[in-house]
């Protein structure tokens, strides 16, 4: 069994189901130490010099009526609801188990949808992956099996001992002396286990760390003719993973053997003092093979236990590691001053904004100030790292704000219900992630329901629905991981077509027609202009050429606004806007 804050409830709301489990565990127990009272009957009636058998004290002939009446049919019953027991207790016990790991699975990855990306920045994907695989796996073992080996152990061996006593409490307590010895080797070596465990699935989650890293940028690696060098940095991880998993196998082993070591030093007491009896006199030849018989039927349960320790060490470390991400608190919520909001215009404000990361040490924005109306086509632009993405992941709320410096239609930003406001953007991020599903899915995935013809409408819009119905699927096309079936430009412009499938107050592109040539570009804009009339545009971009025609552009220069304007304003009062545009026409000039 496991305890812990998020799997004690689990008990309580398996009540039932738990609790008839253990019934028909425990029958199962009662009924199996029956069968040595049986052989105890036969090795004593096939003993008897008189052909009588001594039951309930009174004497009875040893017969064919007797094996018929007193060991076949009871045996055959015994049997009948041993099976039926088991049955019963593997559905009642290990269901329970999947139903709780499926649940917890559940309310992480729940939990998981709420944390901030600055979490996602600390925790690499295979350490999130190995806890929703290995560490859920322990847990269900635990839960299951581990719930199994303590009742059994209990029941059975309660049981057991109080048949042995009746049969001879000195022998009991002689058989008894070693189990005691293993039950504290066992609590010791449990905790060495734990650690042990701990440190196997920190070594676990980097190999599947890199394993994932390496398979993501595969094309990388074979570009550079990195396979050999990524070979020996994976061979080293593997290296290390194969230790510690020894390591804690050994111990294991350790545990193992310390268990048979005792239950056998056990069936030597057993031997030896019950001979001595038999030879005194004062135990019956089937007296010693029915107390052999109860003594075999705890070596399960005491083998359970060491199983049991082993296990529980490997519970505790694996239900660490779910509590460590099950607590872990959502950096970016809703605060106290929230208000319901039924509509965003589109009106975006910045006041005075500084901002830091939350692991960082200094501001990446300073003074931030300027004002988009909606319906307004908005260009940000500046050179890489300047501040672009962090100022629209604040309209986004992927950061906290400072309150008092951002403001969506005239209201502070903080006072607005961050699934309200994200409900009325849509964002194209830089990546541009695709999922590994149809076209028409990936492109349908902002909103709820949609028809085909609004697929294909948004397709237009991004100037992607040529390139589409080349393919011999179309829109059924099942894309790769993250979209690696199509091309840079194909990728981007089936994100932009999902972005404008949400036909949201906000839409916001982030250097998202970069891999487009400029004829393509000027398509996606113009249609965007066009369709978009009423609606706030904002438009990061690198080229010039991108968001000249813009009815506003935003010059931003490391965390600063330098200056805000369209483009002629720009280039007649801004000599760095101004050098960027010539810069980028010698450019043009010089690729022509």
């Amino acid at each position: 069994m496991i305890f812990g804050k998020y799997v004690n409830k689990y008990y309580l709301k398996h009540i039932f189901a738990l609790l008839l489990g253990v019934i028909a565990l425990v029958s199962v127990d009662y009924f199996q130490l029956k069968i040595p009272e049986f052989y105890n009957y036969v090795v004593t009636g096939l003993g008897s010099k008189n052909g009588m058998i001594t039951i309930g004290g009174q004497e009875v002939p040893f017969d064919l009526n007797f094996l018929l009446d007193k060991i076949c049919a009871p045996m055959i019953l015994t049997i009948l609801v041993m099976a039926l027991g088991r049955f019963l207790w593997r559905i009642c016990m290990f269901g329970t188990a999947i139903k709780v790991e499926t649940d917890l699975r559940e309310r992480m990855f729940d939990h998981c949808k709420d944390l901030s990306q600055q979490y996602y920045q600390v925790n690499k994907v295979g350490n999130m992956m190995s806890l929703f695989t290995n560490d859920l796996s322990t847990i269900n073992e635990c839960f299951g099996d581990g719930t199994l080996m303590l009742v059994d152990a209990l029941a059975l061996t309660g049981l057991a001992i109080y048949k042995m006593s009746k049969l001879d409490p000195m022998l009991t307590l002689l058989a008894f002396i070693p189990m005691f010895l293993l039950f504290a080797v066992g609590t010791f070596v449990g905790k060495y286990m734990t650690k042990k465990w701990e440190e196997r699935q920190e070594k676990f989650s980097q190999l599947s760390d890199f394993s994932q890293e390496n398979f993501s940028g595969i094309a990388v690696i074979k570009a550079f003719v990195k396979e050999f060098k990524e070979l020996w940095a994976f061979k080293k991880l593997n290296k290390e993973n194969e230790k510690v998993n020894i390591e804690f196998t050994r111990i294991s082993t350790l545990l193992h053997i310390s268990v048979t070591f005792f239950v056998n030093s056990v069936i030597c007491v057993i031997l030896g003092y019950g001979g001595y009896l038999v030879y005194k006199g004062d135990f019956q030849v089937g007296q010693l093979i029915e107390f052999y018989g109860y003594f075999t039927s705890i070596v399960w349960p005491v083998m359970a236990l060491s199983m049991l320790i082993d296990m529980t060490s490997r519970g505790k470390a694996s239900l660490k590691r779910i509590s460590e991400l099950l607590d872990a608190k959502p950096d970016v919520v809703d605060g106290s001053s929230v208000e319901n909001v039924e509509y965003i215009k589109g009106d975006i404000e910045f006041r005075n904004l500084d901002f830091a990361y939350p692991d960082g040490d200094y501001n990446v924005l300073e003074n931030i100030n300027f004002k988009i109306c909606a319906g307004e086509n908005v260009g940000i632009i500046g050179k890489t790292g300047s501040g672009k993405t962090t100022i629209v992941d604040l309209i986004l709320r992927v950061y906290n704000v400072p309150n008092g410096s951002l403001f969506i239609d005239g209201k502070d930003v903080n006072t607005i219900p961050i699934k309200t406001l994200r409900d009325f953007c849509a964002y194209v991020p830089q990546d541009n992630f695709l999922f590994s599903d149809t076209i028409e899915n990936n492109i349908a995935f902002s909103r709820d329901a949609s028809s085909s013809d609004e697929v294909v409408k948004a397709a237009k819009l991004a100037d992607v629905h040529e390139n589409i119905s080349e393919f011999p699927e179309k829109y059924a096309t099942i894309l790769g991981e993250r979209g690696v079936t199509v091309s840079g430009g194909q990728k981007q412009r089936i994100s932009i077509a999902r972005a404008l499938m949400k036909e949201a107050s906000i839409l916001i592109l982030d250097d998202s027609v970069s891999a487009v040539d400029t004829k393509t570009e000027k398509v996606i804009i113009d249609n965007l202009r066009e369709n978009r009339r009423g609606r706030t545009t904002i438009l990061i971009a690198h080229r010039i050429s991108t968001v000249e025609k813009m009815d506003k552009i935003i010059f931003v220069d490391d965390g600063k606004i330098k200056d805000v304007g369209t483009h002629n304003e720009l280039v007649e009062r801004c000599s760095d806007y101004k050098l960027m545009v010539e810069l980028q026409k010698l450019e043009e000039e010089k690729g022509a």
